[in-house]
């Protein structure tokens, strides 16, 4: 056969092969954003807007002068992006906690791939710069906000696991690495943002209503419980402006910090600022707590990558009155996300 006509086959077929190629592609990114819009949940598919927001994680430095507390960010901000998580497709990363061992900060956060959150893990030796380690939990429901503390000699993970409809304590097997399921300490009810303190002798756990309404207070005398929830709980009622939890309780050595996410006073749902608490009686029978002056601590900032909103605080001591507190940002998407299997495709 000519080879002009061999060429001219070759073109056609190459000019089908294209059609029919966009063709699938158009029905699979209209069953997309069909499926998004119906808010039908099918494995391994996602479609978000360009007014999506997307989360990472910066440091501040944190201080406290006795009456509120002040906290600064550098530009180097944000330290952690979804585009530094390398073992998995990433949509972004957030719920930051914090933990220094040996000389070592190790910070544990949520990972949202294309389906579901997992929780994943950075390290640094000096506060400021991070590497991205791997992720170090998973499961086949959505993991978030994994509040990591160390009871005696060992360390736990409480990670927000509602699709699970319970609250699940693991146990570092090898820390940071390595976790072991232990037992679902909280079955009753659904629960999120679970978030522990140890404080005389005994543990607290403060956890939201999935309306951000209410905060119920259990206590324990270890970790696997049993947990027996406070008679004065819920301790915060009917308010999504102050209940559900922004990270760890601050322990300054002279007072209780507890953190809220704000998400009422600045007319969004979910993630628009930080408000913190001092806790001036906590026992078996009575629950304190007032506001802080200079409400919110942390609020969007209207430009880069915390524009949107900011919904986490989680500190590490570094000397007397300071601290290194990892935090999280908004900002806007200004892409079309689809995810199909695996694969995340973003178009601007």
């Amino acid at each position: 056969m000519h080879l002009s006509k061999i060429r001219a086959m070759r073109g056609h077929r190459f000019r089908k092969g294209l059609i029919a190629g966009l063709l699938l592609f158009v029905l699979a990114l209209s069953g997309v954003i069909i499926v998004y819009r119906a808010n039908i949940d099918i494995p391994y598919l996602c479609y978000s807007g360009p007014d999506e927001g997307i989360w990472s994680i910066g440091i501040y430095d944190l201080r406290d002068d006795g009456r509120s507390l002040s906290l600064s960010g550098s530009e180097e901000n944000p330290v952690l992006t979804a585009a530094d998580v390398t073992d998995m497709p990433a949509r972004f990363v957030a719920d930051p906690f914090l933990i220094q061992e040996q000389g070592t900060f190790y910070l544990f956060f949520e990972v949202l791939g294309v389906d579901r959150g997992v929780i994943g893990l950075a390290t640094s030796r000096d506060g400021l710069r991070w590497r991205y380690e791997r992720m170090v939990l998973e499961e086949p429901f959505h993991l978030s906000y994994p509040n990591v503390f160390k009871w005696k000699d060992d360390y736990y993970l409480i990670p927000e696991s509602i699709a699970d409809h319970s609250v699940r304590l693991y146990k570092a097997t090898h820390f940071p690495d390595g976790w072991q399921f232990e037992k679902p300490i909280i079955t009753d009810r659904s629960l999120v943002d679970s978030t522990v303190l140890t404080h005389q002798g005994l543990l607290w756990l403060f956890s939201s209503s999935p309306d951000n309404q209410n905060l119920y207070l259990f206590y324990a005398d270890r970790p696997e419980g049993p947990w027996r929830e406070h008679p004065r709980s819920p301790i915060v009622r009917g308010n999504s402006r102050d209940a559900r939890p922004a990270g760890n309780i601050l322990n300054t050595g002279d007072r209780l910090i507890r953190f809220s996410q704000d998400s009422q006073e600045y007319g969004e749902k979910y993630g628009k600022a930080v408000r913190g608490f001092e806790i001036t009686t906590l026992t078996r029978d009575e629950y304190r707590e007032r506001p802080l002056e200079g409400n919110p601590l942390l609020k969007d900032s209207g430009a880069g990558w915390n524009a949107m909103g900011m919904h986490q605080i989680s500190a590490s001591p570094v000397s007397l009155g300071r601290w290194i507190a990892a935090v999280d940002g908004k900002r806007r998407s200004d892409q079309y996300v689809f995810c199909l299997g695996k694969t995340i495709f973003r178009v601007p």
